[in-house]
């Protein structure tokens, strides 16, 4: 770990770091690298700090990040929340007209705003432009994709007062604030703070029959809303069977049950459509939009609800039932603007789809080339997932087979950022490695980060490279430190 720098910092006498040193990069990379593991998420960072992986990493344009030593890698992560890339032109040149020339009100709790107003008619423009049904209604802003859905939560409760259940699945996400974890099954997030909101159930995702059986099972009048992923994200990029969406809508309908789409990861073009859940069929009462909505620059979360229950919530002298001090910001509001704006004259949902069947091709080829490093691969427009071999064959009993599997996608994430690519883990699938590229990625950069994908195979023909490859002594540290850790973990998909 890396040492304590009280006596290296370049700090003013009175211990404050000034905002222009970080600026004008006063503060090292290294330095920056000490306090952060000192006054933040040590655990989180001394693994990162294992593995080569900590940072801090600087622009070197919008599509490749640049480490302290000037080795520049591309960037696929960002988990989603990255359409344009690092700090995109479109928008801090936009940003820069905003700060010099608005006069809106910074936070209008109380008031109209031009900002909120325009890009809540273009939300819902944009839904029922695929959506009919979604013409008249209205958009809740937030600052992320947790309080989207606690949002929504509300929203569905307020419609369904007497019922008592929430309804998700499997290997689905949808945040980690108290009401969104209660619909994340996932013990190792979920453990150290049950009891959680009551009456939440868990169904077999893509399972529609199982979905009805459990409904019919507590009884259609106590569900309050079934909550989807159209396609699970950190579940590892698990795609439904054809119509399993569209048979949810109809039994929910047909039984009253609000329907929340999560389109938090999906929606905006990553998946190569607007909306996901309208591409498979679904028409949902309550649409929940975050990551891509702010452009990688500030945070913005949306709520889109039918108008009936929107108005149920927060009707009359009860419209303050449900507030947020930041969400609706005329920065947010701003960049949220432009960067919708942006998705539409680029006609980016059709980029996406086009460059991510162009990269599924490629991932599929290289397992049918590297049988022993890829389990599986799949994906949908820029949402590419590859699911590895576990490093270690022999059958494993419980906690011990979901450390291996998870050593299995931290030593991916290592080799394929030592190949200049920087993916993501999927935080409720194990050894499943993520790749979610800018939709504005210049073809020439995605055919070199593609090669890179294959020259990272090459390497580690494998799984057993993954772990060959990385030095004894780092495999040693990383041991010790999964070793002190709680043993229980999130049964995974094996």
């Amino acid at each position: 770990m890396i040492q304590s720098p009280e006596r290296s910092l370049a700090v003013p006498p009175d211990g404050f770091i000034r905002a222009d040193d970080v600026l004008e990069g006063r503060l090292s990379p290294a330095e920056a690298r000490a306090l952060d593991l000192r006054h933040g998420n040590e655990e989180l960072l001394h693994g990162l700090d294992l593995l080569g992986l900590a940072g801090p990493f600087f622009r070197a344009g919008p599509w490749e990040l640049e480490d302290e030593r000037g080795v520049r890698r591309i960037n696929a992560c960002g988990y989603a929340a990255l359409p344009f890339g690092e700090m995109p032109p479109v928008l801090t040149e936009f940003m820069t007209r905003f700060l010099a020339h608005n006069r809106a009100m910074s936070l209008p709790q109380q008031s109209s705003s031009p900002w909120r107003a325009a890009l809540q008619t273009n939300l819902v423009r944009l839904l029922a432009r695929e959506l009919p049904s979604h013409a008249d209604s209205q958009v809740f802003f937030c600052s992320s994709g947790t309080e989207a859905i606690e949002g929504a939560m509300k929203f569905a409760k307020a419609w369904r007062p007497k019922a008592r259940h929430f309804i998700s699945f499997a290997s689905g996400y949808h945040g980690k604030t108290y009401g969104s974890l209660s619909l994340t099954p996932n013990p190792e997030y979920q453990d150290l703070f049950s009891p959680l909101v009551p009456g939440a159930l868990t169904s077999p995702y893509g399972d529609l029959e199982a979905l009805q059986k459990l409904v019919r099972r507590v009884g259609p009048d106590s569900v309050i809303a079934v909550v989807v992923e159209p396609i699970q994200g950190e579940g590892g990029v698990n795609i439904p069977g054809r119509g399993f969406l569209r048979g949810l809508g109809e039994f929910c309908r047909q039984h009253g049950i609000v329907v929340i789409a999560d389109e938090i990861q999906t929606g905006l073009g990553r998946t190569g459509h607007w909306f996901e859940s309208a591409a498979q069929g679904l028409d949902p009462d309550i649409v929940t939009l975050a990551k891509p909505l702010g452009g990688g620059l500030v945070a913005v979360g949306a709520t889109i609800v039918r108008a009936p229950m929107y108005k149920r919530m927060l009707g009359g002298l009860s419209s303050k039932r449900h507030s947020n001090t930041f969400g609706g910001g005329a920065l947010a509001m701003a960049v949220g603007l432009r960067s919708l704006e942006y998705l539409i004259e680029r006609d980016l949902p059709t980029r996406s789809r086009l460059l991510g069947e162009q990269g599924l091709g490629q991932l599929r080829a290289l397992a049918g080339r590297f049988p022993g490093l890829f389990q599986e691969v799949r994906g949908q427009g820029l949402l590419l997932a590859m699911q590895f071999r576990p490093i270690v064959g022999l059958p494993l009993p419980g906690a011990l087979r979901e450390i291996v599997y998870e050593g299995t996608a931290i030593l991916a994430l290592r080799e394929l950022h030592r190949a200049g690519v920087m993916a993501n883990l999927s935080l409720s699938s194990k050894r499943v490695v993520r790749l979610s590229p800018a939709l504005d990625m210049p073809p020439s950069i995605f055919n070199e980060m593609m090669d890179r994908v294959e020259r990272f195979a090459q390497i580690n023909p494998t799984s057993r490279h993954l772990l060959t490859n990385t030095p004894p002594a780092i495999t040693a540290r990383l041991a010790a430190f999964a070793a002190s850790k709680p043993k229980k973990r999130t049964p995974s998909d094996g």
